[in-house]
């Protein structure tokens, strides 16, 4: 009796194991998994929201998210400060003569 394993036999065992494909990747991009909590204002959680793009991009693209997001935060606090508050109390001095 012989030790070999016939040929046919051999090939079919090697095509029965997958080849294994690596399981990670350190320069593929990865989610960073950062929570967002809305913040209850929908511009700034819409800017807060364009952070998720991150997850999908390379670490050179991350500037130009960041930046964009920044910029829309700005805008959001700009329009906040611009719109007109409600009116100041009256003050009980004012008819003092």
């Amino acid at each position: 009796m012989s030790d070999s394993v016939p040929e046919a036999a051999a090939q079919a065992a090697a095509e029965a194991v997958p080849e294994a494909e690596p399981s990670y990747d350190p320069a593929a991009p990865a989610p960073l998994d950062v929570d967002r909590a809305p913040s209850g204002n929908a511009d700034v959680d819409a800017q807060l929201g364009r952070l998720a793009d991150t997850d999908h991009l390379a670490t050179d693209g991350h500037v130009e998210v960041y930046e964009d997001v920044h910029r829309g935060l700005r805008d959001a606090l700009t329009a906040l400060d611009a719109r007109p508050g409600p009116p100041a109390p009256p003050s009980p001095y004012q008819n003092r003569s």
